[in-house]
């Protein structure tokens, strides 16, 4: 204990030396201003503290000096240039122990000093980092700091504070960099293994400094580590910029996560789950209490979701605008009548997919659906002819541009005409697997719908050739669309036709198997004007089918896609380019597999503004590729040889010539082309995406 005296002495002399400084300098004087006058004495005083740590017994402190590195010491000795110390070494200290450590072991062992810090500690410094750059270096030393990042919301960083402070130093270009920090335009988005907390912690933290998180889009998957609410609830405090936010199969995800979203990020627009198995009515509650500028709302697959959420959206988010349900077992009449009802005013956009909804919820969008003008009816068993019905009467959808029905069996020619009656704009129709759906319903509809432009009909298998005449004769469409309809088939017209549908532009009829040479001759003296023609997969036409519709047309083809019509020959290529060569510009010929290398001289002779061309499983050989690159006035972009084993190496000087103007070139599955050229290929066409 003697030894120890000195220091003893050392330490009572600081203070009252500190006690003195106080006096002389008054009682109202800040400790501030007391230790700026001491300022210069601090290499002195930190010298003195070193002594007392290095000298006496160790009984005074046992742990020797109060550095334990000498560059710690150096850092704080250099608080003044002007004051030389002189450091002498440390004394070994003494171990007690029964052996002895190795020196490097020892120095292993030793925890890095900054981390011995406590949490408060360096929460309060991560507080105080001027920007999202110095965030993200900061994120990069450690998961440990990288949590206590996330554990800081965007609202308790004092940055913002210290440029307000200093408004007068700072340029306006910085103020205007701090300000748009947080604007939210960048979009993220994770899929599968990607997906975890500690990416969502790494979003969080360093897009903040890069103009802030707007979009964030989550795929998950059965992956034990995936997305929890931690995850979720770091990017909730971290991006209070978030707009839109997309969680698709996050079973992980619950309450808890959704409402840190909701509490931080007040202006989400847009949230999509899917999937999402443990979210309940709690969870869109608090997105419906906390973000009233939400706007588009999907729910699809979440089992908990009922009608309690909707609900509260319906009443509390008067901006809604899109709301999709799909296959939530605990959604009902309820729920879907109280939300349309509430959101009446600027909702716009509805689907209605799998619900066990009935007649009533019809009757509600028929009556307050004043503002929808696209509508989506799918899988609704539980509304009968009835509910349509209602719907179309009650003269609500008044704005309805579009709509599409699927798989209800409530939709019979009864309520077809309703609906046709009571949409009076409506644009564009779709019925797919209508099964109770006939030719007097479709012409009805045809004739009270208008405004009607597009038709689709899908699997409507009691409609057949007398419908689609009807339709065509009784109102102005501009495309029809039929596919897989088996109702439809050939049948000799006995009366004459009527007036010819000249608005007709654009007709596709895929794999319906009934639709042979006479409705193409019907269809070819019904529509004139058309320009696009889709017959992909009708294997049962010819030539002497086709030809007729081709010679009909009198506006002139623009786009004709055959593929899968086994039987045509190039008769009907030279025809079809003879007759609008001046006009087409897309022509596909996949499966066509009696064209030969003549359709091909064809096209180069008389085709001019031909862009898109696709002769996949044809009979083409080199010879037809080299006819293609000899034509002076061809400009192709894209051009597919998919499947042509006649196509060999020596049509390499062929396809580099086409590859002047060329952006895509399928030659997969060109069994007599190398590899070797294939890469001859990439490196001379360096523009041009390749496929082998």
């Amino acid at each position: 204990m003697h030894s120890s005296f000195p220091g003893v002495y050392l330490v009572c002399l600081f203070l009252a030396f500190c006690a003195v400084g106080f006096c002389v300098l008054g009682l109202e004087a800040s400790p501030k201003g007391f230790f700026c006058e001491i300022q210069p004495c601090l290499p002195l005083l930190i010298t003195v503290f070193f002594f007392i740590g290095i000298s006496g017994d160790d009984d005074f402190y046992s742990g020797g000096s109060f550095f334990t590195n000498s560059t710690d010491l150096g850092r704080l000795c250099s608080i003044s240039s002007q004051v030389d110390v002189y450091c002498p070494p440390r004394k070994r200290a003494r171990i007690s122990a029964p052996f002895l450590f190795g020196e490097t072991e020892f120095e292993q062992n030793k925890q890095p000093s900054i981390d011995v810090l406590p949490e408060e500690c360096l929460f309060e410094i991560f507080k105080r980092l001027p920007g999202g750059k110095e965030r993200s270096s900061c994120a990069c030393v450690s998961k440990h700091w990288l949590m206590l990042l996330t554990s800081i919301r965007k609202s308790e960083y004092e940055s913002s504070k210290v440029v307000k402070e200093n408004n007068d130093l700072v340029s306006e270009d910085v103020e205007m960099i701090s300000s748009d920090e947080d604007d939210g335009y960048l979009t993220r988005c994770l899929e599968g293994k990607r997906a975890t907390d500690m990416r969502l912690a790494a979003v969080a933290v360093g897009t903040s400094g890069h103009g802030g998180l707007g979009k964030l889009s989550i795929r998950g998957s059965s992956s034990s580590c995936g997305v929890t609410n931690f995850g979720l609830s770091a990017i909730a405090r971290g991006c209070p910029s978030l707009k839109a936010l997309s969680l698709w199969n996050i079973p992980r995800v619950g309450d808890g996560g959704l409402s840190e979203i909701a509490k931080e990020c007040h202006l989400l627009e847009k949230l999509d789950l899917c999937q999402c198995l443990s979210v309940s009515n709690k969870g869109l509650i608090a997105i419906a209490e906390n973000c009233p500028n939400l706007t588009s709302l999907s729910i699809e697959s979440c089992p908990k979701i009922g009608n309690e959420g909707l609900q509260a959206i319906g009443k509390l988010c008067p901006k809604l605008q899109s709301i999709s349900i799909k296959d939530c077992p605990l959604v009902g009449d309820h729920g879907v009548s109280s939300l349309l009802a509430s959101a009446s005013s600027v909702l716009s956009k509805v689907k209605l997919q799998g619900l066990n909804i009935t007649d009533f919820s019809l009757a509600v969008i028929g009556h307050y659906g004043k503002s929808v003008t696209n509508l989506m009816l799918s899988g609704l068993q539980n509304v009968s002819e009835k509910g349509f019905w209602v719907m179309g009467n009650a003269q609500g959808l008044q704005k309805l541009a579009s709509l599409m029905i699927t798989s209800c069996w409530g939709v019979t020619d009864v309520s077809l005409e309703a609906m046709g009656k009571g949409c009076t704009n409506l644009k564009q129709m779709c019925l797919r697997r209508c099964c109770f759906l006939s030719d007097d319903g479709l012409v009805a509809f045809a004739k009270s719908a208008g405004s009607l432009e597009c038709l689709q009909l899908e699997e409507c298998n009691r409609v057949t050739q007398s419908g689609i005449i009807g339709v065509l004769s009784n109102c102005g469409l501009k495309s029809l669309t039929l596919v897989k309809c088996l109702g439809i088939k050939d049948m000799s017209v006995g009366a004459p036709l009527s007036s010819p549908c000249n608005s007709l532009k654009s007709l596709s009829v895929r794999n319906c198997s009934g639709f042979g040479t006479a409705s193409l001759a019907m269809v070819g003296k019904l529509c004139p004007q058309l320009q696009h023609v889709d017959l992909s997969g009708l294997y049962g036409i010819t030539d002497a089918g086709l030809l007729p519709l081709l010679e009909s047309c009198e506006a002139g083809l623009v786009k004709v896609n055959l593929s899968g019509c086994l039987n045509l020959t190039d008769e009907v290529v030279l025809a079809l380019t003879r007759l609008h060569g001046g006009t087409l510009e897309l022509l596909n010929l996949d499966g066509c597999r009696r064209i030969t290398d003549s359709s091909l001289v064809a096209v180069a002779d008389n085709c001019v503004f031909l862009s898109d061309l696709d002769v996949s499983r044809c009979a083409i050989t080199d010879s037809g590729a080299a006819a293609l690159s000899h034509a002076e006035q061809l400009n192709l972009q894209v051009l597919s040889f998919s499947g042509c084993s006649g196509v060999s190496n020596k049509s390499m000087p062929f396809l580099k010539k086409l590859g002047n103007t060329l952006v895509g070139l399928n030659l997969q599955h060109c069994n007599s082309i190398s590899s070797r050229t294939v890469e001859l290929l990439v490196e001379s066409l360096w523009r041009c995406d390749i496929l082998s």
